[in-house]
């Protein structure tokens, strides 16, 4: 089967390496030169707002999906009348403006934090009128890795807010006294069967994924049917293809969703190594209408991002079950070089090893 991936990034990559021992072939199209998926097929040079370079693309293709969800949805459209496109373009719509993604998940009765839009500096005085302080004000659209992201703590804060983020639509939610952070990532096929992986704790710093635990401690069953539930709704209502992660923040009254990703997603990584299908394998298999692969897992599994810079690789893999990802990037600060996945019986001993890749990456 001939696949086509809008993005040609770390996701790529490893969307790519799951695939080709199911046979598939792969196209990208990818604006940047030199990619992390430069080797693994063909990659058509242009822009994703380039609906011509895109056709080309697509020329010949079985089907077509994408590794992150800022793909325009004019572009997507146009492919989809061309080819099948999975996740659907619905799911791409409801990701890319953080305003209809919180009133998509309160439709569907998933609870999340209080809301209000934001267009102008008076409305953010009446929204915070209404929430209260902290709050959080947020670019509704190209927000990633807590960028477009501003944490007001007190009165003082809301001219420098304003000033960061001001002239564009805006979306302030109140602050989420939650205990821990998340993440449920599910797959579903076309028949509609789905299947979910066990909850991943997950950890951040400056707003971008640093580790995730899994399963995640101290679930309880009623705790992961719950989340379960919530992104299952959000599948059946858009008729999701493919994978999907719901982040989630675990409070003193249950869970509330936060933000979702029409997409394989970081959080999930930690299934490379640590279950029977990893997630950009159940994602290949969805979008290209084969058997769903096992969710179930029987070991503790940790995902540890490298950001900025790569230890020694020998350090690494030195340590007890370790399995190293890197993505073939020039290091800088904070971006995304690779991961590091740890599995073993023992969740105290898997924590103690990502604890020790920990220090590798800040000594």
């Amino acid at each position: 089967m001939n696949v086509g991936i809008l993005g040609g990034g770390q996701l790529g990559r490893m969307l790519a390496l799951a695939g080709y021992p199911l046979g598939m072939r792969f196209r990208f199209l990818e604006p940047s030169p030199n990619p992390p998926v430069a080797g693994l097929g063909e990659i058509v040079a242009g822009s994703y707002d380039d609906v011509q370079a895109a056709r080309r693309f697509a020329a010949g293709l079985d089907v077509v999906t994408y590794e992150f969800e800022n793909v325009p949805v004019a572009t997507a459209e146009a492919l989809a009348g061309e080819v099948e496109v999975y996740p659907p373009t619905a799911a791409l719509e409801m990701a890319q403006d953080r305003l209809v993604e919180k009133r998509g998940f309160r439709d569907l009765d998933i609870p999340t934090a209080a809301f209000r839009a934001v267009d102008s500096e008076a409305d953010l005085t009446a929204a915070l009128g209404d929430l209260g302080l902290p709050a959080v004000l947020k670019t509704r659209r190209f927000g990633y890795d807590g960028k477009g992201q501003f944490v007001l703590r007190d009165e003082a804060d809301q001219e420098a807010a304003w000033s960061a983020l001001g002239g564009r639509p805006l979306l302030l939610e109140a602050w989420v006294p939650f205990r821990r952070e998340l993440a449920i990532l599910g797959v579903r096929c076309g028949s509609g069967e789905a299947r979910f992986y066990p909850l991943a704790e997950t950890h951040h710093g400056q707003g971008i994924l640093e580790r995730a635990f899994a399963p995640a401690l101290d679930v309880e069953a009623s705790v992961q049917r719950q989340a379960e539930s919530y992104a299952g709704r959000v599948m059946e209502r858009l008729g999701y293809v493919g994978v999907l992660a719901v982040e989630l923040f675990d409070t003193e009254q249950g869970l509330m969703a936060n933000e979702m990703a029409p997409r394989v997603h970081n959080s999930g990584h930690w299934t490379q190594d640590g279950a029977p299908h990893c997630q950009f394998e159940n994602h290949m298999r969805a979008v290209c209408g084969l058997p769903l692969g096992s969710t179930t897992v029987t070991e503790h599994a940790a995902m540890v991002n490298l950001l900025g810079e790569v230890p020694p690789v020998a350090e690494i893999l030195a340590l007890p079950g370790t399995h190293l990802h890197l993505y073939g990037k020039s290091p800088r600060p904070g971006r995304k070089l690779g991961h590091v996945n740890v599995g073993g019986e023992d969740p105290a001993a898997v924590r103690r090893t990502v604890e020790r890749i920990t220090a590798l990456l800040h000594a």
